[in-house]
C-alpha cells in the first residue's frame, strides 16, 4: 500500500485518513494539521521524510503564479527543503489542470453555465487557472486578493489587473509568513469580524468560488441560493454551508471516504502513479491521468428550493469600494 501524507499548517481538528483505491493500487491518505506551529511542520517532515511515498504541503504554497511568472514562497521553500527523500508537492501543478477543467465541464451544464454570471473569487493568484477559466468561460469577475488577503478594499476587475498586481505585490508577499496572509491553525475554526468590505462581495456574487479558507473566513449569516466551488471542505462545514442557505456546493477534488482532500494530496497521489519527480510532470499528464482516474468534482446539492435574489448591481458595488489602478 503506498502512503500520501499531507503536512498542514492548518487547524488538526480537520484531520483526516482514509483508505483508497487507484487504477487497482491501494493508497492510505492521511492529513497531519500543526496549528499553525511551523517548527512543528519542520519537525513532521523531517520524521516522515522517506517512509512514505511522497508528501504534500498544505494550508501554504511553494509557488504562486501570474500568468506569466512563477514567484517562489519563502515559508513554503523552507518546508520543501525539510524534505530530502521523498516528493514534495504544494498541489499548484493540479489546480493549474483540474480546475480550468471542472470550470470548462461545469459551463458546459445547464444551470452552471458562467455566461454573464457574477462571481466572486476570493483569491485568483493562487489560482490563475481557474481564473482564467471563470474569464474565458464569460464570467463577471471580482478578483478579492487584495480585500480577503491584504484586508484592502479594493475590488480586482479584469485579468491584467490581476497579474499586474501579482507581480507588483508577490516578491513582497513571497517573503512573509503565511499566517500573515492566510488562515492557518486555529484562523481556520473561527471567523473573522464580519465587516460591510467583505460581506458586501458575498452578497453581490451568485458564484463564490476558490479557497475555502478565504471563504469561510467572512462568511455572511446568509448566502441564500448561492453556489460556491472551493476544495478540500469536512462534514462539518458542509453543516455550515447548508445553514447558511448555499444552494450548491462543489469541490474541485472528488468525495473520498466523506470528504474532499486537498489538490496538495491529490497531485502527490498523481505524482506517486506517474512515478515522476514533480518538476518533470506536465499539464498533460495531469489531464491524463484525471481521465484514467475518472475525477470528477463533488456536487452536493443543499438547499435546492433557495433561489439566488440579486442584491445589488456591480455599479452599486464598486461606488463603496476603493479603486485599484487601471491597466
Amino acid at each position: 500500500m503506498k502512503k500520501i501524507v499531507s503536512i498542514s499548517l492548518g487547524s488538526s481538528k480537520r484531520d483526516h485518513e482514509a483508505e483508497v483505491e487507484f487504477l487497482g493500487e491501494k493508497f492510505l491518505l492521511a492529513r497531519r494539521g500543526v496549528d499553525g506551529d511551523f517548527r512543528k511542520a519542520q519537525l513532521l517532515l523531517r520524521e516522515i521524510d522517506g517512509t512514505v511515498d511522497a508528501i504534500g504541503l498544505g494550508g501554504t504554497d511553494i509557488y504562486l503564479y501570474s500568468k506569466s511568472k512563477r514567484y517562489e514562497l519563502k515559508y513554503g521553500v523552507r518546508l520543501m527543503k525539510e524534505v530530502k527523500k521523498s516528493v514534495v508537492v504544494d498541489g499548484s501543478g493540479l489546480k493549474n489542470s483540474l480546475e480550468r477543467k471542472v470550470i470548462h465541464d461545469l459551463n458546459l451544464q445547464s444551470g452552471f453555465s458562467f455566461k454573464d454570471r457574477k462571481t466572486l473569487m476570493v483569491c485568483g493568484m493562487d489560482r490563475f487557472g481557474m481564473a482564467e477559466a471563470l474569464v474565458g468561460a464569460g464570467a463577471q469577475v471580482i478578483f478579492g486578493d487584495l480585500i480577503f488577503a491584504l484586508e484592502k478594499d479594493m475590488p480586482i476587475l479584469t485579468l491584467d489587473e490581476l497579474e499586474v498586481q501579482a507581480d507588483n505585490l508577490l516578491p513582497e508577499i513571497s517573503k512573509l509568513p503565511i499566517g500573515l496572509i492566510y488562515p492557518v491553525g486555529q484562523k481556520q475554526e473561527t471567523y473573522a469580524v464580519l465587516e460591510e468590505k467583505y460581506t458586501k462581495y458575498y452578497r453581490w456574487a451568485e458564484f463564490i468560488t476558490g479557497d475555502y479558507h478565504y471563504i469561510r473566513r467572512y462568511l455572511p449569516e446568509r448566502l441564500d441560493g448561492r453556489i460556491i466551488i472551493t476544495n478540500t471542505v469536512t462534514p462539518a462545514d458542509i453543516e455550515i454551508l447548508k445553514e447558511k442557505g448555499l444552494r450548491y456546493l462543489i469541490t474541485t477534488t472528488p468525495d473520498i471516504a466523506g470528504r474532499s482532500f486537498g489538490t496538495n494530496v491529490l497531485e502527490a497521489v498523481m505524482l506517486s502513479i506517474l512515478g515522476k519527480k514533480w518538476e518533470d510532470a506536465t499539464e498533460k499528464d495531469y489531464l491524463d491521468l484525471i481521465e484514467k482516474l475518472n475525477m470528477k468534482p463533488r456536487m452536493v446539492e443543499l438547499n435546492p428550493d433557495l433561489p439566488y435574489t440579486e442584491t445589488m448591481k456591480i455599479e452599486e458595488l464598486l461606488a463603496t469600494s476603493e479603486k485599484v489602478s487601471k491597466v
